[in-house]
């Protein structure tokens, strides 16, 4: 899969994250790179913050599907990044589109659990598992055989059970 436009290891060339393609030198090279993708085998190729107009064009021209991002509508597929469509950052870039607030909502949900531990509200009876208290008087030597006066041996309960 070819990967033509704005690409993360290109970055230092290309600068800060942009659209690449306006202008007639940066177009023809995108579609030059395009067909070459395709010529050399490529099964598909992600077109990159590339003006949408172009990605229609590119698209048009080649047998394998197009994935844009950022490239408009005119590509064969979309793609997006998961943080981005799950709203977990606070800056998303104008070519995304979150469908959810998760980090609005992890955010009130972490803070309602600090409160709930420092309030000692949690865990509660619903999140806690309770043995019965005879069986517990057995084990910390607090049993009726320990009460009745009979010879302990020595050592924690622990060790008299093994």
């Amino acid at each position: 899969m070819g990967h033509i436009g704005w690409t993360p290891q290109a970055a230092n060339a290309a600068g800060k994250v942009r659209v690449l393609g306006k202008s007639r030198e940066q177009a023809r090279s995108l579609l030059h790179d395009a067909l070459a993708v395709q010529e050399a085998g490529g099964f598909a190729i992600v077109l990159e913050l590339v003006p949408e107009q172009l990605a229609a064009a590119i698209t048009d021209r080649l047998r394998i599907p197009t994935i844009g991002i950022g490239a408009g509508a005119g590509c064969s597929g979309q793609v997006q990044v998961l943080t981005d469509l799950l709203g977990l950052d606070v800056w998303h870039p104008r070519h995304a589109k979150p469908y959810a607030d998760l980090r609005g909502a992890i955010l009130e949900a972490a803070r309602a659990y600090a409160g709930d531990v420092t309030a000692g509200t949690f865990p509660g009876p619903e999140q806690t598992v309770r043995m019965e208290d005879g069986v517990l008087d057995e084990v910390l030597g607090r049993g009726d055989a320990d009460r009745s006066g009979d010879v302990v041996p020595e050592g924690i309960p622990l060790d008299r059970d093994l």
